[in-house]
């Protein structure tokens, strides 16, 4: 029996201090930044690489839809979940941004929830991602002590079930409706994934399953021939990331006289800075340049079908926890 769901993900910058750290300007903008060190580490020889990725942020803003859409995300599965007799609340907590994992258990135990399951918002598996955000709500149940409900259990990954994948065909399928047969078959789709370090890729199976993703998305949506690429890597350095880049299929495709590229980030569930900067800016300038035009589906988002998919996952899970 379970009587409450906490969200895990990365988070993202929005207005206002987030009360990481204890000295902090408070200034308007300081937000990204705040947030990108947070990420990256404090240590002042990242410097230069916070205020690169920060000004990606700065690009939208300053800030990132993140939260605000995997609050959608939340809202509607809550709805689901009810709609299947299983009302119960619904909190969130962020890696790196607020709402904490500790914000979020307290929310739920002032609700009267007892018994927490966790749902990791990330499609594939890994130490940096999937590992990192239990971590980080074990940590935080552990901080809060008897005030935390207790943690019973973590639904499945969903990086192949049917619901992740006919979401992910709809969006193709939108960003493509104005497209003829012949101009969709003749694109190169090219899924992507965010880049981890190779020796974190092979400590896991995070590599094969964004290959298993991508293979199903596309055998769905009729075109079996793909790529798979990997974004938002650091500049070179000593630590090999997961390749290719996804500017390097951009070249390859660029080479074989391939007109369109239509990407699709089956790495990520909603489209927030990292995805929109890293392939609408960057990648999506990249192919003008060479002469190429590059379309970009949307992420699953709160599509029926994942979220389904989500509601599905919860109760198999909630089914084998003991009453």
């Amino acid at each position: 029996m379970i009587d409450g769901i906490l969200l895990l993900g990365f988070g993202g910058p929005t207005p206002g201090c987030c009360g990481r750290r204890a000295v902090c300007p408070r200034t308007p903008g300081c937000e990204a930044a705040c947030f990108v060190s947070g990420v990256l580490g404090d240590n002042p020889a990242r410097a230069g690489r916070v205020e690169a990725v920060a000004a990606h942020y700065a690009h939208f803003g300053g800030y990132s839809p993140y939260n605000r859409l995997t609050i959608a995300q939340g809202q509607r599965l809550a709805a689901v979940l009810a709609e299947r007799g299983l009302a119960i609340p619904v909190a969130y907590g962020f890696r790196h941004w607020q709402p904490w994992a500790s914000d979020g258990l307290q929310q739920l135990s002032a609700a009267g929830c007892k018994r927490v399951l966790l749902v990791v918002m990330a499609p594939h598996q890994s130490s940096v991602s999937w590992d990192w955000y239990l971590k980080n709500a074990a940590e935080a149940a552990e901080s809060l002590g008897a005030a935390a409900p207790e943690l019973v259990g973590v639904a499945d990954p969903f990086f192949t079930h049917p619901g992740f994948i006919a979401a992910s065909v709809a969006r193709l399928r939108e960003a493509t409706a104005t497209w003829t047969p012949e101009r969709r078959q003749a694109a190169r789709l090219i899924f992507s994934a965010h880049a981890i370090p190779e020796p974190v890729a092979k400590t896991s199976q995070y590599t094969q399953q964004v290959a298993e993703s991508a293979r199903l998305v596309a055998a769905a949506y009729g075109q079996p021939g793909h790529q798979v690429a990997y974004q938002s890597a650091p500049p070179p350095g000593g630590v090999a990331w997961t390749g290719p880049d996804i500017l390097t299929l951009v070249d390859q495709a660029a080479s074989e006289g391939v007109a369109d590229i239509l990407v699709q980030a089956v790495g990520f569930l909603v489209d927030h800075t990292e995805v929109t900067y890293d392939l609408d800016i960057e990648a999506g300038q990249h192919a003008q340049a060479l002469g190429l035009h590059l379309t970009r589906a949307g992420c699953v988002q709160d599509h029926p079908a994942f979220i389904a998919a989500l509601a599905d996952q919860i109760q198999r899970a909630a089914a084998r926890i003991p009453a």
